[in-house]
């Protein structure tokens, strides 16, 4: 079979080039570009990966690698003129302006001269931006190859660049310019449950009040080289007091926020839903917020650490809590994908029952704010590709915001594997209660935990809007 000339990599001999002759490349600087520069070559002057230190620079924006740039002269070079079997002498070059995220480079190659004893080419390089000014320029010497040689090109891996960090940042922006909510931290009596309301409040997220056996909270504080200085203790004897005394501040002293630290879920749950609690008219569930690296937008996953297995008029509050969350994180209308194991509803699979149900609830304005659709498999509620494939024509199929899980089970599953295996940003919160509850898991990092308080910080003030109106 005959293969596109774009195929393979063929070289042209010391013989075949003549005096003027060039070859081109043209290419365009992205953001992952710098980033993966940086990586394989451990260059991160902040100039190049430091957004804040870019803005005060002489550039005043992140600007690329001018080795970037040569090494598309190498490019041309190793693999086009001459090609293959070329072997560079030297490379003299000249950087006269910086390469911009968005600068489209034309790189142009030309032979000047020959040496017939030794088969050495001289070759100008030059490098223009769109606006035809010029980048880089210099002089590279090599001996070009003379024998022919025409191979199949190589197919590289894709490269997926996973910015933890810059996701992270971008996570906890969403409340820029919001004041620190008040919020009872509830038994924060390990590094990381007492290290995650820290940060948050070093963030400007909240302001935490701290409740558990003060001892024991200032020592591991000691333990980890932790700064208390600042920050309101209430002292208790035990986790059980302490669920119970966080609660009643957020019930009756006007705090504006719940978080769980060391002690069990059910122990603080079961304060949350007693009759002297935080209930309301809706079921409480959670929400997990996935930002995963191969997804173009964040996920809200529910329920996957409350309800174990939700009839149906509980998926419709579980639902609804997803949506307004929703709603306030500016998704519009987000479009709610009800998750099965198939796409066709079956007696015998009662997920597919529930989610048909929950459809036509939404229709009939039982369910509002959102646009539902299910039952949908997993690759269908994620992947336009898949959804294509099985004929499924939805405005969620592929584009969902929120999936609905049929029972816990299942959704702490999907919730972990994005996690461990999908390398996901997650943050969690419990919706339906008087005030939003940050419910992590005691093996989440004070990352996770401070990206919650940005989600909680987010809704309370909200809800102080909501009231004032």
């Amino acid at each position: 079979m005959h293969k596109p000339a774009n195929q393979y990599i063929e070289n042209r001999t010391y013989d075949e080039i003549q005096i003027g002759d060039f070859a081109q490349l043209v290419r365009t600087l992205r953001p992952d570009d710098i980033h993966l520069f940086a990586v394989m070559s451990g260059d991160v002057n902040p100039t190049h990966v430091d957004t804040e230190y870019a803005r005060s620079s002489q550039f005043r924006e992140v600007v690329g690698h001018s080795m970037w740039g040569s090494t598309l002269i190498s490019s041309i070079l190793g693999t086009e003129f001459p090609g293959p079997g070329t072997v560079y002498v030297s490379q003299g070059l000249n950087f006269w302006r910086p390469i911009t995220i968005g600068d489209t480079l034309t790189i142009t190659v030309t032979c000047r001269g020959k040496f017939e004893h030794n088969h050495h080419l001289i070759l100008d390089c030059l490098a223009v931006n769109q606006d035809g000014l010029k980048v880089i320029d210099g002089v590279a010497e090599v001996q070009a190859p003379t024998e022919k040689v025409k191979r199949t090109r190589i197919n590289l891996p894709e490269v997926t660049i996973s910015d933890r960090e810059l996701r992270y940042r971008h996570l906890l922006s969403i409340t820029s310019g919001l004041s620190p909510i008040p919020i009872a931290v509830a038994h924060p009596c390990d590094a990381e449950s007492l290290r995650g309301p820290i940060q948050a409040a070093q963030a400007g997220l909240v302001d935490p009040i701290l409740v558990g056996p003060e001892s024991r909270i200032r020592a591991v504080a000691e333990e980890q080289g932790l700064d208390l200085t600042g920050f309101r203790i209430v002292d208790t004897p035990h986790s059980h007091a302490s669920a119970e005394t966080a609660v009643a501040l957020c019930r009756d002293g006007g705090v504006e926020a719940l978080m769980k630290g060391s002690l069990h879920t059910d122990e603080l749950m079961s304060a949350v839903v007693s009759r002297s609690g935080l209930r309301t008219s809706r079921r409480v569930s959670h929400v997990f917020m996935a930002d995963v690296p191969t997804y173009p937008h964040p996920l809200l996953i529910t329920d996957a650490a409350i309800n174990i297995d939700p009839t149906l008029e509980e998926k419709v509050d579980i639902v609804q809590n997803a949506i307004d969350l929703g709603i306030i994180l500016g998704l519009g209308e987000p479009k709610v994908a009800i998750l099965s194991a198939v796409e066709t509803v079956t007696s015998k699979l009662r997920s597919t029952i529930d989610a048909a149900a929950l459809c036509k609830m939404a229709d009939r304005g039982q369910i509002k704010g959102g646009l539902l659709d299910g039952p949908l498999a997993f690759d269908n509620a994620v992947s336009l590709v898949a959804a294509k494939t099985k004929g499924i024509r939805s405005a969620v199929a592929g584009n969902a915001d929120i999936l609905v899980v049929p029972d816990l089970e299942s959704g702490n599953m999907v919730a972990k594997q994005l996690e461990y295996l999908g390398n996901a940003l997650m943050a969690g919160v419990v919706l339906g209660a008087r005030v939003p509850i940050v419910l992590t898991s005691r093996a989440d990092t004070a990352e996770t935990r401070t990206a919650s308080c940005a989600i909680v910080q987010l809704m309370a003030h909200k809800k102080r809007n909501s009231d004032q109106s």
